[in-house]
């Protein structure tokens, strides 16, 4: 019976530090709409199977939240392939500490330069 209570115990720790792991969110407005896109801490390995999210018609935004680092990308989702037009990266968790409005990133703005559309983002770490 003591096991019982036991393995009780170890899985409701496991499941609180679980839910503590930190997240990546970033909110994004595109067209005059607002969504976010969430992504849990990975391995800099597993970042390359991550695909990035379709905005619109035209943009890619790829988040990659890795151990120590958080890199954020911006494609034009061209018919040759996508085509980098916006790269950042912030060390984790020091530059990820900022508590502002924007979160770390501040408000960033994203133009596509052919039909003149605007992705505008900001990213937190959520506990």
């Amino acid at each position: 019976m003591r096991f019982g209570h036991t393995l009780a115990l170890g899985c409701a720790l496991l499941a609180q530090v679980v839910s503590a792991a930190p997240t990546l969110r970033c909110h994004y407005t595109y067209g005059g709409e607002t969504h976010t896109v969430s992504q849990a801490q990975h391995s800099v390995a597993a970042g390359y199977a991550i695909t990035p999210t379709p905005i619109g018609s035209y943009l890619l935004f790829r988040p990659l939240f890795e151990a120590d680092t958080v890199k954020l990308y911006t494609y034009v989702d061209h018919p040759d392939g996508p085509v980098l037009l916006h790269q950042a990266r912030y060390p984790y968790p020091a530059a990820t500490r900022s508590r502002s409005r924007y979160g770390f990133t501040g408000e960033q703005r994203v133009y596509e330069p052919v039909r003149d559309s605007e992705l505008v983002y900001w990213c937190e770490i959520a506990q």
